[in-house]
């Protein structure tokens, strides 16, 4: 077959219809890329400028309170200043490689960010120039009405930004483009790598955000108990869900409403203090640890389209809405599920099918 052969032609123009969707493609992304870069530069500079520059020279926190606050910040900036810098020359290579050399930086500013808001906080409290510092400066039009706190997460929500625009960048290269001939395949590497090299400092943020919310979460879990006997904050012990369910009693008594929290290694069952109890009002009182390793999950009464399965009781409501109070009965369809320990049984119930279908599915995933 000649060259000049209508099928060959009709192939050539596919592929050559197919770069230039390719470049059109890339164009755009590398514009965006470079525009919102502009932007975020912006934004850490009324940091920069208006707060970590003027701090230091003003003297107005001691250095290390200053690093606790802003950590890596300005080579952050300084770095982002140099990618602009190449990205708007078109040396979207060398600004990729130089950018990659930066990336722990993102990682140590997340590790750091929590201490960041904790020492922002307390000097806040205690610093009376600072706090009337902090307030002029976002009084200044340059920030629209952000505030400070606004402005420190900016890096690791840039970060996931990054990662994206570098997948669009490899995936809208053309392999034998002529920018790739050009560079004699230099930039397809450093792309692929840029992309790696952000997904796995992403990833790291993204464990290291994943923690400091799992914290929080066993925190607040811990004041809430009645006491300290409940020890929630335990290391490696992860947060998953909580919720109140029904209980069914085993000696034929009144169902209960309890709260239940689920861990990675524990799950635990609660009910309210007493609503006039001076301390304890607002809290809970823990009546049951079951440690998950000796947990069995099943389904009872049958199947239905819920994981649990079906049952129709005479349910008693309370009149006010509460939990307590004067009741009535009604009839109601509830699901349920079994827990089974080695010395207890709990049968478990809740009138809305999501709900349950959802604690079946946690529950099984956690005691796997």
């Amino acid at each position: 077959m000649s060259d000049s052969s209508p099928l060959f032609m009709a192939g050539a123009n596919t592929v050559e219809e197919q770069r230039a969707r390719w470049e059109r493609k890339r164009s755009r992304t590398a514009k965006e890329l470079l525009e919102t870069e502009h932007n975020y530069l912006e934004q850490l500079d009324l940091v920069v400028t208006f707060f970590v520059t003027i701090l230091k020279a003003k003297g107005t926190l001691k250095s290390a309170v200053l690093e606790s606050i802003f950590g890596p910040l300005e080579p952050i900036y300084s770095a982002s200043q140099v990618l602009s810098l190449h990205l708007e020359r078109g040396n979207l290579a060398l600004g990729l490689e130089n950018f990659c050399q930066n990336l722990e930086l993102y990682g140590q500013y997340a590790e750091n960010l929590e201490e960041a808001n904790k020492t922002l906080n307390e000097q806040l409290r205690k610093n009376k120039s600072f706090r009337r510092f902090k307030k002029l400066q976002e009084s200044r039009p340059q920030f629209q009405g952000k505030k400070l706190e606004d402005l420190l997460p900016l890096p690791l929500q840039r970060l996931h930004q990054y990662k994206h625009f570098l997948r669009d960048l490899l995936e809208n290269t053309s392999p034998d483009s002529a920018e790739c001939q050009k560079l004699a395949s230099m930039i397809l590497p450093i792309d692929a790598e840029a992309v790696k090299s952000v997904s796995e400092v992403s990833q790291w943020v993204q464990d290291i955000i994943r923690k400091r919310e799992n914290s929080l979460q066993l925190l607040r879990v811990q004041k809430l108990l009645k006491g300290q006997k409940t020890q929630v904050l335990t290391p490696g012990r992860w947060y998953i869900r909580e919720g109140w369910l029904l209980v069914v009693p085993s000696k034929g008594e009144e169902l209960k409403h309890r709260m239940f929290f689920l861990f990675s290694d524990i799950f635990i069952a609660t009910k309210p203090c007493h609503p006039l109890h001076l301390l304890n009002s607002k809290k809970l009182a823990c009546q049951a640890v079951y440690p998950l390793h000796q947990c069995v999950v099943d389904k009872v009464f049958g199947h239905t389209k819920s994981q649990g399965g079906l049952l129709s009781v005479s349910l008693p409501i309370p009149a006010s809405g509460h939990i307590s109070g004067e009741c009535h009965r009604v009839d109601q369809t509830l699901f349920a599920f079994q827990l089974s320990f080695p010395h207890k049984t709990l049968l478990l119930m809740s009138s809305d099918q999501e709900d349950i279908d959802d604690w079946y599915r946690s529950l099984t995933a956690a005691v796997r």
